[in-house]
């Protein structure tokens, strides 16, 4: 069998199985109005309208009544249905009413599909049996609020999900995983670790950065610039909004102007919150007249951009309304794209490789069946992904084609990171553009005192910083390496008698630059252990009166019990090393 069979051969178990949950549901609560029920990557879901309230509580209820019919259904039978009979079918249920209207508006007749006594408007696509379905490979995970089509001005249904697979063993090893990421779920590790927070007075999707997490930030941030500024990039700054003006000649105002934060001023003006960085770039670089002999021209900013996004699509740090992106972009010749690009794909890979994730390759173009969603013209587009195609041939890469996922000025190539729980993660990005530099008339003078086009090259290594940092959390559970951690090492003296001797080390630490807390509370040392290990600290230095004698200290690593003597000049090197190296 084809793994494209296999694919779908699931994917019809699944649906099948959002029917088979429908059914449990009304038989359960007689009053509910169901609304749709499509399959998912990992299992299935269905929104209800629950004339009181359900639980998670329930969920087991309705699992076993989903075994008890499944007993009973084999087949689906197909109907066809006009649109004023499928309409008879639910008089009261204003969702599967809307969605029949929308089918079967050029007069064409709707479809249902019915197995045991249940049966429901559907386009199709179940099991050739449900006898075939192992009832101990389904089962229900959570409940979610989820506004009917997506759009917040709509009623507030309950989604309830459900993983399935064809296999019992298959769904043990999702729950498994499931049960895995969500103790390494960087919402709980992010206030565990005291890194980030949410404030309810500040705004969803605005995150507040706490002293610990700001280290953490700034210490990503600095590991990109490092890797950057070796490459002869230079740093710039700009403001976080702009007059209209600037998204209109970028082409921005007209393709995101329902995500922009926008601001009248008291004189009239419209302004918006930056959503993106490159216009205000193209705008440094066209400060002045550029011979061929200043290019390539790097840029780049760490800085926070704006998109509104709805309530309902914001989650933890992985989608936000305030983005910190490391963004960049090249301003170069034709003759030196390929060579900047590498550039940029060497950062992207040592970056990466720091942190143990393994990169897979996507080449991101347009539809060409729709290329009035874009800038520019075919032929330019063309130009630009036969670039992208020679620079992955020729770095040997192994990627997939992700069709109309291009960004609306220009292909890319999008790096997907493999976490430590086989999720894979879109992180950063390497676009080609001819389509802005001509819109804002960026030219460099050639050779022949001619007017010369130049490309531009948007690069962004973490993409987004809050949305990396996520990922980095649930990718080390939270356990981050000694040179990124916010605290390297924690002291703790075993008694008073011992204080003075831990503010001694303390000093010589701090000297060396290494980030500290001295744990001197009194309570017991197994106590002060074991919450620097909840902490994930990588270190603890346990001090008593051997140490003190010896001027050693005692060691204990993160994820290790055992604890071993050492001086503490040879500790702060190695220390020093470990960190500097980022091991």
């Amino acid at each position: 069998m084809s793994k494209e069979v296999a694919s779908k051969n699931l994917e019809n178990l699944r649906h099948s199985l959002a029917h088979l949950l429908a059914a449990a549901v009304i038989e359960l609560w007689p009053e509910t109005k169901h609304a749709i029920g499509p399959a998912i990557d990992t299992g299935f879901y269905f929104d209800f309208e629950f004339k009181e309230p359900i639980t998670e509580a329930d969920l087991p209820k309705i699992e076993a009544r989903m075994r008890q019919i499944l007993k009973t259904w084999d087949q689906f039978e197909k109907h066809a249905l006009t649109a004023q009979e499928a309409q008879k079918e639910y008089p009261q249920n204003p969702y599967k009413r809307e969605l029949i209207e929308e089918f079967s508006k050029d007069g064409e007749k709707v479809t249902f599909y019915k197995s045991g006594d249940y049966w429901d408007l559907c386009r199709g696509g179940h099991v050739e049996s449900m006898k075939r379905v192992d009832p101990q490979a389904f089962k229900l995970t959570h409940l979610a609020g989820a506004y009917w089509r997506g759009d917040e001005k709509n009623q507030m249904l309950t989604r309830i999900y459900g993983a399935a697979f064809e296999t019992k063993k298959e769904l043990d090893n999702f729950l498994t995983l499931q049960e895995e990421a969500r103790k390494r779920d960087h919402r709980k590790l992010g206030k565990d670790l005291d890194l980030f927070l949410f404030s309810d007075l500040v705004g969803p999707g605005l995150p507040l950065w706490t002293p610990r997490g700001t280290i953490l930030r700034n210490l990503l941030d600095n590991f990109v610039w490092e890797l950057r500024q070796e490459r002869g990039y230079q740093l710039v700054d700009i403001p976080h909004l702009t007059k209209k003006d600037l998204y209109e000649k970028s082409g921005h105002w007209s393709k995101f102007g329902n995500e922009l934060f926008r601001i009248k001023t008291r004189e009239g003006h419209e302004f918006a919150l930056k959503p993106m960085n490159c216009p205000h770039h193209t705008q440094i670089y066209a400060r002045k007249q550029h011979s061929y002999r200043d290019l390539p021209q790097r840029y780049a900013s760490t800085t926070k951009v704006y998109r509104d996004e709805q309530t309902g699509e914001l989650a933890g740090l992985t989608r936000v309304r305030a983005i910190t992106q490391d963004d960049a972009h090249v301003f170069c010749r034709e003759s030196q794209i390929k060579e900047e690009a590498f550039k940029i794909w060497d950062i992207v890979e040592t970056f990466y490789k720091t942190f143990g994730f393994d990169l897979k390759v996507r080449l991101s173009v347009h539809d060409p069946e729709n290329m009035a969603d874009y800038l520019g013209d075919k032929e330019t587009w063309e130009k630009s992904v036969a670039n992208l195609k020679d620079w992955l041939k020729e770095r040997k890469a192994d990627y997939f084609v992700g069709v109309g996922e291009a960004a609306f000025y220009g292909p890319k190539i999008d790096f997907i990171a493999l976490d430590s729980l086989g999720r894979d993660w879109q992180v950063a990005t390497l676009q080609i553009d001819r389509n802005m530099p001509n819109n804002f008339g960026l030219f460099c003078i050639n050779e022949k005192g001619e007017k010369e086009s130049v490309v531009m090259l948007h690069a962004a290594i973490m993409g987004a910083l809050e949305r990396f940092a996520a990922v980095l959390i649930e990718h080390l559970a939270g356990a981050f390496p000694t040179w990124l951690a916010p605290v390297q090492v924690v002291i703790i003296p075993i008694s008073d008698n011992h204080k003075k001797y831990a503010q001694k080390v303390a000093e010589k630490l701090v000297q060396n630059g290494i980030r500290l807390e001295l744990n001197d509370a009194n309570e017991t040392m197994g106590k002060r252990v074991r919450e620097a290990e909840l902490q994930k600290i990588p270190y603890v230095l346990v001090l008593g009166d051997q140490e003190e004698k010896d001027d050693s200290v005692a060691v204990r690593k993160q994820g290790q019990k055992e604890i071993k003597p050492q001086k503490l000049s040879a500790f702060i090197t190695a220390l020093v090393k470990e960190i500097r190296t980022k091991k």
